[in-house]
């Protein structure tokens, strides 16, 4: 197994969570917080924006499975990289656009995919590309928040959404058990 991370941003973890659950290839994700000043933040000072944190994905993958190119290629659909610190009704810096790289070469693809995907919306990419800062771990109650609480209201129109979107798109990538 080739086992690789990703750290992506884009908007809500619960929605990034809930969707890279179901891609095949993904061994693990966990919600959590990069890019911000302060040490072990928790979700209320992240969601006040004062700590410069975003509400990202960790996602440990079988590169022999799915690439990396592949997990941006859904990152960039069920979110919109257009719109700066900001999906849907969550706007703050913490729901920003963001891809953390884990190397050189991840750099170099998320530079060739946003080029390549430029084309698929109205309006320019507004992503942010960064080295991966230090990731901090959202507390338990945010992990498979969706699959834990798939009633809860902004379950039911936020997240529900893209999943069904990735389930329409990428149905040959979905996990077997899925």
């Amino acid at each position: 197994m080739a086992e690789e991370t990703a750290t992506l941003g884009g908007g809500c973890f619960w929605c990034l969570e809930a969707v890279f659950n179901e891609l095949e290839g993904v061994r693990s994700v966990v919600s959590g917080y990069a890019g911000g000043r302060r040490p072990n933040p928790t979700y209320q000072q992240v969601c006040s924006g004062a700590t410069g944190h975003a509400e990202v994905v960790r996602v440990v993958f079988d590169a022999e499975i799915v690439t990396f190119r592949d997990i941006l290629e859904v990152f960039f659909t069920i979110h919109d990289p257009t719109t700066k610190d900001r999906q849907g009704a969550d706007v703050g810096t913490q729901y920003r656009s963001v891809i953390f790289y884990h190397s050189e070469d991840q750099r170099v693809t998320a530079e060739n995919t946003m080029r390549e995907m430029k084309e698929l919306w109205d309006a320019p990419i507004v992503t942010q590309l960064e080295p991966t800062p230090e990731f901090y771990p959202a507390e338990d109650y945010h992990q498979e928040y969706f699959a834990t609480n798939p009633g809860q209201p902004y379950c039911q129109l936020v997240v529900a959404p893209k999943v069904r979107k990735f389930r329409s798109k990428y149905a040959f990538r979905a996990k077997k058990s899925t």
